[in-house]
């Protein structure tokens, strides 16, 4: 993965030993001597990775290309239980560009910008640092898809073992990351390699980032899949060592947990027979009428990397939970991501921002409605499509106001439609909203007093 390429790292329980490294993967051509696994006080002695004890398993694993140097050519912060370890170059401006050269042939260009724009967003979301793509002209970060012999003495050595390397900082190919063309690249799943981790781990590299002794961390120099990406403890002091904690906004503060009774929401579902209404990264859950203790909360808390403002969200037959934000879907399955973020337009949707998604109807006869702006499309999910790209009209849903912020089906098989601080409540049978509606959410999920509305 960083600066150079990343060696295959050997591990024992009692002893340490030097060892010459015959090869990164099977054919082995490169040779660094570099610690393997740490020294006892008392014992020394030198063979190869070969007769290591639990080497075979260790030397199939997928990892990164960039050597595991010696705590002599790099920096290894250990007081205070931090592990990360610096190569010894940083980046001396914090606004910085990166270039696409090519892409794997899964992916196309925009799943890819998508991809590497998530991926550094885990480093910028802590530090000061900015990163804008450029098409054209020089860049600071410049990212490629190689095969085998490209031109730095690091060869790739196809599917499998060596996964991509980066160089560091104030080296003479800094900025540059290079990607194993011939791996089986994937996003969101264990089918092969997901990009998206195999992408943080490098930028982490041409920031100034070694790999970490901290099993579990983003710098492990080993590949594993873990949803959602995020930064171990070790990773963000790490970064921050070099470029400092991310500066906190004098005119912006933490959003103020929303009050139930006084505002809209952005989206509402039900949920494994559960009420879930979502408003700006919190939710509040309600079963069988009554609000849960310790809600609202973040919504993070159940479903880690949606964002904070959704724009809707259902539960399909399969009890798989979409969210909707913008142009992108993401898909659990209960509290563990499945896939995204992912184009809409994958769906067939012609447009962005949905304003709610409703599951209507009983058993096989039952239905997924996307709505915008007075417009609705039916949505199949088995086929992971709309039935059409032509809108239809909402005068079909009659009594049902047209710009609407959410929809649910309750287990009584109503759809109910919410529009600001109201909702109103539609009867399958006469296939209009009820008489007596519109009525306040806030009173009627949320015992809210009635002065409130007056």
């Amino acid at each position: 993965w960083p600066g150079g390429q990343c060696a295959v790292r050997a591990v024992t329980r009692s002893f340490s030993e030097k060892s010459q490294h015959y090869g990164l993967k099977k054919r082995g051509r490169l040779s660094y001597d570099q610690d393997t696994v740490k020294e006892s006080s008392d014992l020394k002695r030198t063979q190869q990775h070969g007769a290591l004890p639990g080497a075979d398993s260790d030397w199939k694993r997928r990892r990164c290309g960039v050597p595991d140097f010696p705590s002599k050519m790099g920096n290894s912060i250990h007081h205070q239980a931090q592990r990360f370890v610096l190569f010894g170059g940083r980046w001396e401006k914090i606004d910085l560009t990166y270039k696409i050269l090519r892409t794997p042939w899964q992916m196309n260009l925009d799943k890819v910008r998508q991809v590497f724009k998530e991926a550094l967003q885990i480093w910028s979301d802590v530090t000061p640092l900015t990163f804008s793509e450029v098409t054209s002209g020089r860049a600071d970060i410049i990212i490629d898809f190689t095969r085998y012999w490209h031109g730095d003495n690091l060869p790739f050595d196809g599917p499998g073992g060596i996964l991509a390397h980066a160089f560091f900082p104030k080296t003479y190919r800094e900025g540059d990351i290079h990607f194993d063309y011939d791996e089986a690249w994937t996003l969101g799943n264990n089918m092969g390699t997901d990009l998206l981790q195999v992408a943080a781990h490098e930028f982490g590299h041409v920031l100034g980032l070694q790999h970490s002794l901290e099993p579990g961390a983003i710098m492990s120099p080993f590949y594993t899949f873990s949803y959602p990406l995020q930064l171990s403890e070790d990773d963000r002091k790490g970064i921050q060592y070099l470029y400092g904690p991310k500066p906190l906004d004098k005119d912006t503060h933490r959003e103020i947990e929303p009050d139930a009774c006084r505002t809209d929401f952005d989206a509402v579902s039900m949920i494994r027979g559960e009420l879930f209404f979502f408003k700006s990264g919190y939710v509040w859950r309600i079963r069988e009428g009554r609000l849960q203790a310790g809600y609202p909360a973040l919504a993070s808390r159940h479903w880690k990397g949606i964002p904070d403002n959704i724009d809707a969200a259902f539960e399909d037959k399969s009890g798989n939970i979409w969210f909707f934000q913008g142009d992108s879907y993401w898909v659990f399955d209960a509290e563990r991501q499945i896939t995204g973020p992912d184009s809409l337009q994958r769906l067939g949707l012609p447009v962005s921002h949905i304003q709610a998604a409703l599951m209507w109807g009983e058993d096989k006869t039952q239905k997924v409605y996307f709505f915008k702006r007075g417009s609705y499309w039916r949505f199949i999910p088995e086929e992971n499509r709309v039935d059409s790209a032509h809108a239809r009209n909402m005068a079909n849903w009659r009594g049902i106001p047209h710009d609407i912020d959410a929809a649910f089906q309750d287990r009584y098989g109503f759809a109910h439609f919410l529009k600001g601080n109201q909702y109103w409540k539609f009867d399958p049978v006469e296939v209009k909203a009820l008489e007596g509606y519109p009525r306040y959410i806030g009173m009627d999920f949320f015992d809210c007093s009635s002065s409130i509305y007056k």
